[in-house]
């Protein structure tokens, strides 16, 4: 398979092309994204998969392991494809317990950046997403200014350590406090069939050529709403996770997907599974698992 071959070809902006179907590394680190997987071959195996099948958007973190997602990449796929893009986040850090602790002083974001280029192995980061801190379930929007850290990676990209600067766990008011400071690419927020909160900046990054990268494609649903999935699933001969990542491609053109798995079978399913038909009556059934909560 080629990239042109992958549901939803690519994305463009401010100079970045990025395949919509791409692939998130967090779960080829241990139990709770800490320690080192349990199958390293089996990890190394997936991530060159990935690239096999055309996949050129990988996204990982220094503080998924701590570290190990990052060294697995730079051990299966350097030296990286030209077109490869490894998409990285920072503003936060784990304990010796594996806790997850905010990390967004300006010291600490430099010190992560040089962290990710030096476990990737890499002279520059592609792109670079500012996690701002978030509610208690990991994932849920908080107000309040993001200038200062954000700031701070604008100033490495200036330095030339970062050619592209994200953002996630974002609010509007946020996002547009990062874009008077510079140029945003993408937007990675908590957003799917079920729980769709963030559908107001979905809109708004579509209009503003903004990727939207939306994280646990099957997070946060309720019985009744997992039930709604798996009937249509059963409808269309296809696996729950399949029709979700189908449903996300077909929301918005600027949606980007990074759905994790440590099985080299899973990812061809779904890739594959992105790529899924949704008839008119099926989408309709979708739209309507999360309409009374968006």
């Amino acid at each position: 398979m080629t990239t042109s071959d992958l549901a939803g070809g690519t994305f463009s902006v401010d100079g970045l092309e990025l395949t919509r179907v791409g692939y998130g590394a967090m779960q080829l680190a241990g139990p709770g994204v800490f320690g080192p997987p349990k199958d390293h071959d089996g990890a190394i195996a997936v991530l060159r998969a990935a690239v096999d099948l055309g996949i050129r958007h990988i996204d990982t973190s220094d503080f998924y392991g701590p570290r190990v997602t990052n060294e697995l990449i730079r051990e299966a796929l350097a030296p990286y494809p030209d077109d490869l893009h490894i998409v990285t986040k920072v503003g936060a850090r784990r304990d010796d317990a594996g806790n997850w602790l905010h990390a967004t002083s300006p010291a600490e974001l430099r010190a992560a950046v040089h962290d990710n280029l030096r476990h990737l192995g890499l002279d520059v980061l592609d792109v670079v997403n500012m996690r701002a801190p978030s509610g208690n379930d990991g994932h849920s929007t908080l107000p309040g200014s993001i200038a200062e850290q954000f700031g701070t990676l604008a100033e490495l990209r200036e330095e030339g350590l970062i050619r592209h600067l994200g953002v996630s766990t974002v609010t509007a008011d946020q996002l547009a406090e990062a874009r008077a400071i510079a140029p945003v690419v993408c937007v990675q927020n908590f957003y799917n069939i079920a729980q769709r909160q963030d559908e107001p900046l979905v809109e708004l990054t579509a209009k503003q050529g903004i990727a939207y990268v939306p994280y646990f494609p099957l997070g946060g649903f309720s019985p009744l709403q997992s039930d709604a999935l798996e009937a249509v699933a059963r409808q269309l001969g296809a696996t729950p996770m399949a029709v979700a990542l189908a449903w996300l491609l077909h929301r918005s053109p600027n949606m980007l997907l990074i759905p994790g798995t440590s099985s080299v079978a899973h990812l061809r399913e779904n890739v594959a599974g992105a790529g899924l038909e949704l008839p008119p009556d099926a989408l309709e059934r979708l739209d309507a698992i999360g309409a009374a909560r968006s």
